[in-house]
């Protein structure tokens, strides 16, 4: 049965609502025994859980389910209801970084410049959320093994499960996470790039509009591939110093 969507109805205020009610109980209830400093951390955590997988579901049935899907055809009901669900994780997310993380500029500046694609797709042109969504899709297929190699990290030093959890996860997540963002999340802003640059879409999505979407989505891979070669680099080097001990 299709889900059908009122155009009118605009959930993002109560996405929102939910968010903050998540982070407020995960914050107070669920990681009340943690220490102050990691609160906040693995409360973003609880809230990402609960956007990332399901914003790949989401995603993938508001793109299949519209029979004219182009990267410039104008945004179906469901397709508007994925972007707000993504909107209000990012506003939160934000609110969380401002207040306990002020200082975190890359972080900021990734949700903020995040946002901005969101809500001109959403908000100011009405269309191209199929390349959108794609790219939440390739953004966030890795999202539960992140925050589970996260709220695990957190803990490694003092819980021995959480040591053998982050242990037995990061080669797999760093392998998938290199895949994603260092080979499919390219070639699918090649096809982007390859196709608004003929102009097919500047009736609808302006010039400046896609090319600003473009130069944010390069930055992000940019930098997401320097994090993973850094984790690449730490995970060897631990692994060299493990050897090393082993021959002693």
């Amino acid at each position: 049965m299709d889900l059908q969507f009122s155009p009118t109805s605009n959930p993002l205020p109560l996405f929102f609502a939910g968010y903050l009610l998540l982070y407020l109980i995960a914050y107070s209830i669920l990681f009340r025994s943690w220490a102050s400093k990691l609160r906040p951390e693995a409360s973003s955590c609880a809230i990402s859980l609960a956007h990332g997988t399901p914003a790949v579901f989401l995603a993938a049935r508001a793109i299949f389910s519209d029979p004219a899907r182009d990267f410039h055809s104008a945004n179906t009901p469901l397709q508007s209801l994925v972007l707000d669900y993504s909107i209000a994780y990012f506003l939160m997310d934000l609110v969380h970084y401002l207040i306990f993380y002020p200082t975190d500029v890359l972080f900021i500046g990734h949700h903020l410049a995040t946002l901005f694609v969101f809500v001109t797709c959403r908000y100011l042109v009405y269309h191209g959320a199929v390349a959108i969504l794609v790219l939440l899709v390739l953004a966030e297929v890795t999202s539960f093994c992140q925050n589970v190699w996260t709220l695990a990290s957190a803990r490694r030093s003092d819980v021995e499960i959480a040591a053998k959890v982050f242990d037995l996860l990061s080669p797999p997540f760093y392998a998938l996470y290199s895949v994603v963002r260092g080979f499919c999340g390219p070639y699918f802003v090649y096809r982007m790039f390859a196709f608004y640059v003929t102009g097919t879409a500047d009736a609808v999505i302006p010039k400046w509009v896609w090319i600003s979407w473009l130069l944010v989505v390069v930055t992000a891979i940019f930098v997401s591939i320097l994090w993973i070669v850094n984790l690449w680099a730490a995970f060897f080097r631990e692994k060299k110093k493990k050897g090393e001990k082993k021959v002693r």
